[in-house]
């Protein structure tokens, strides 16, 4: 069996886990673009409801101050 000088196992240790971590940021970066289509997708979807709401939100809506409790 065939063993490495130190520094060549060193060299070889250490592209394994530049390797390694190269395919790690591979995965985040995946990750973070699909979450960011989702947030956009759901700012959209926030956008829409609020043009689905009455623009005089106060005309539809009972002043709760002005209602009594249900004890009284």
């Amino acid at each position: 069996m065939h063993t490495q000088p130190p520094i060549e196992q060193r060299l070889t240790d250490l592209e394994i886990k530049t390797g390694l971590a190269d395919d790690m940021l591979d995965q985040l970066n995946q990750t973070i673009f699909r979450q960011q289509q989702m947030i956009d997708a759901l700012a959209r979807e926030v956008n829409a409801l609020r043009q689905q709401l009455p623009q005089d939100r106060s005309a539809g809506l009972p002043n709760l101050r002005e209602e009594l409790p249900p004890h009284y």
